[in-house]
């Protein structure tokens, strides 16, 4: 079985942005402590525990991420854009109620809300024909 590479310019933005989702996965799985610190958060009174569930998230980013990279189905594309969309919902549910609304509007929110934000919608142009 060889490596599909995608030649339409669509499935091409979706392609990049599945494998750079599996990408950050990686990371997050294998750097959990430098990724926390990147985001500006910290474990509590020193428990790691916080750690498994961050390599979970990103064990998961990186699974699904990478089947879509790896089987190039328009279906598990479109998967891919929801998860991307419905955890943009959350990210930004989060900031209006958990955060008391401004204190919750920093730079790194929006940085993260742009990024899932562009990420998300590569995979629908594709789905749906945009380009």
């Amino acid at each position: 079985m060889e490596f599909y590479f995608p030649t339409e310019t669509g499935e091409q933005l979706a392609f990049a942005s599945a494998a750079l989702f599996a990408l950050l996965g990686l990371f997050i799985m294998f750097a959990p402590g430098i990724t926390l610190r990147g985001l500006g958060l910290s474990g509590r009174d020193g428990r790691r525990e916080g750690l498994a569930g961050l390599r979970l998230g990103g064990g998961m980013m990186t699974g699904l991420g990478a089947s879509a990279v790896m089987l190039a189905q328009p279906m598990l594309y479109l998967a891919y854009g929801i998860t991307l969309g419905v955890g943009l919902f959350g990210l930004i549910l989060s900031i209006l109620s958990d955060h008391g609304g401004a204190r919750g509007a920093t730079w790194r929110n929006f940085l993260v809300i742009i990024a899932v934000a562009v990420l998300g919608i590569l995979p629908f142009i594709y789905v749906f024909g945009l380009v």
